[in-house]
């Protein structure tokens, strides 16, 4: 009998060879170094926001005790345990995410991506009767759509549990049970685990949103960048269904917004201590600031628009603590001591037409004057030329973002005098 050897060219072979080594060597090392999860053990934590409220979230992250290590437009790295990111949740106003880092890799194709993906131990983490989505931020030139680099890292997951436990996890786009996030920059590629699931912004009051809502973490970092502390009184014209009010009551009160949340990404991972969540839930409420805050008052001419903020306040737990009224801007009670007042009118993006909008900026400006001495009034709008139209001039202009649209929160410091005209 004759047997006929095919041999590889040598140059093809040692090719090869390398390839595969350069594939298994770092499985091989992951594989040993990947850590089972400890709740004393540090890990790299990224805090994700908007565009516009880094400022306000390093302010935030940095007096629950964290210093970052590196930032970025949209957000932050430090490293903390576990159970301190599960706090980070409960407490963070203006953070849209709360990541923590599983795996770095270099990572050429979506063959390789698969392959250092499922070395992971996804078993110690998610439970096959756990659902699972993936997220993907990709910029390589080997993969043209995100959604097919999504697919690999969902596939190496429940292809590793399935090996692992016998069955695969239930997989889908619902961001709110256990996600993963994926990174792919070049040839880096970073795996997270979204401790938060659903973005944080979500709080749960928000049951009636009415037209055109802020986003409960933009209006929160509108409210902190005013100074607002609860010290003094907070009054929001205009206020449609609330946030804004809300936002400021939270803060006031101490309230850390992630309690009025049920769900959390981290209440889906096999090393979730129950134990240690609820003592952190315990501990935040202890913290809450028990006194009565000065008046925080509400108001707009639309009747639907106060009854869903009343709503929305009754289920955030702060609707003793505001003072609704159905009236016209300019008819809204002011409080004895001077105060912070924020008015978000439209802008002509979304809702109204600029030349209606025109003549109601220029009320905003006297009212502001006329009724407002001692205070500090804040506009926050996406028009530049109709802020013009206030015809006070602003001492401060901070950038914010409103989904795309970029706006400004313009503050106006207000005393006695004749009117000021001049372009913002």
């Amino acid at each position: 009998m004759i047997v006929r050897v095919q041999c590889l060219p040598y140059c093809e072979f040692k090719f090869k060879v390398s390839r595969l080594l350069a594939i298994l060597f770092p499985l091989m090392t992951t594989a040993i170094m990947f850590p089972r999860m400890k709740r004393n053990q540090k890990r790299t934590i990224r805090v994700t926001c908007e565009s516009g409220l880094l400022p306000y979230l390093t302010d935030e992250v940095e007096a629950l005790g964290h210093t970052p290590d590196s930032t970025r437009p949209t957000g932050l790295e430090f490293v903390c345990t576990p159970d301190e990111a599960m706090r980070l949740n409960l407490h963070l106003h203006t953070a849209q995410n709360v990541l923590m880092l599983l795996e770095n890799f270099s990572c050429d194709d979506p063959e390789e991506l698969y392959a250092k993906t499922k070395v992971i131990p996804w078993e110690e983490m998610i439970s096959p009767e756990e659902y699972l989505s993936v997220v993907s931020s990709v910029n390589t030139p080997t993969i043209r759509d995100w959604r097919f680099a999504s697919l690999k890292v969902k596939d190496a997951i429940v292809d590793r549990v399935m090996d692992a436990k016998g069955k695969r996890p239930n997989a889908g786009p619902q961001r709110e049970h256990f996600v993963v996030h994926l990174y792919w920059h070049k040839k880096n590629a970073s795996l997270f685990f979204n401790m938060s699931g659903r973005k944080l912004a979500d709080r749960g009051y928000r049951k009636i949103p009415h037209k055109a809502p802020m986003r409960e973490t933009l209006a929160a970092g509108v409210v902190m960048a005013t100074g607002y502390d609860g010290t003094q009184p907070f009054v929001n014209p205009m206020c449609g269904s609330g946030t804004l009010a809300i936002e400021a009551a939270l803060i006031a009160t101490g309230r850390a917004p992630g309690l009025l949340r049920t769900n959390f990404g981290f209440l889906h991972q096999n090393f979730f201590d129950t134990s240690a969540w609820e003592q952190i839930r315990r501990d935040a409420n202890a913290q809450k600031n028990k006194a009565t805050p000065p008046p925080i008052v509400a108001t707009d001419i639309d009747d639907n628009a106060i009854w869903a903020a009343k709503k929305n306040a009754q289920t955030a737990g702060v609707e003793h603590l505001i003072q609704f009224g159905v009236c016209d801007f300019v008819d809204t009670p002011l409080p004895d001591a001077p105060g912070i007042i924020v008015i978000n009118p439209e802008y002509g993006e979304r809702l109204g037409e600029v030349q209606k909008l025109a003549e109601t900026y220029g009320r905003i400006g006297d009212f502001f004057k006329q009724k407002c001495p001692g205070c500090t009034g804040y506009i926050f709008t996406g028009n530049r030329e109709l802020a013009k139209k206030v015809g006070l001039r602003a001492s401060r202009r901070m950038e914010f973002f409103n989904a795309k649209i970029e706006c400004r929160l313009l503050k106006y410091e207000l005393y006695k005098g004749s009117r000021e005209k001049t372009d913002n």
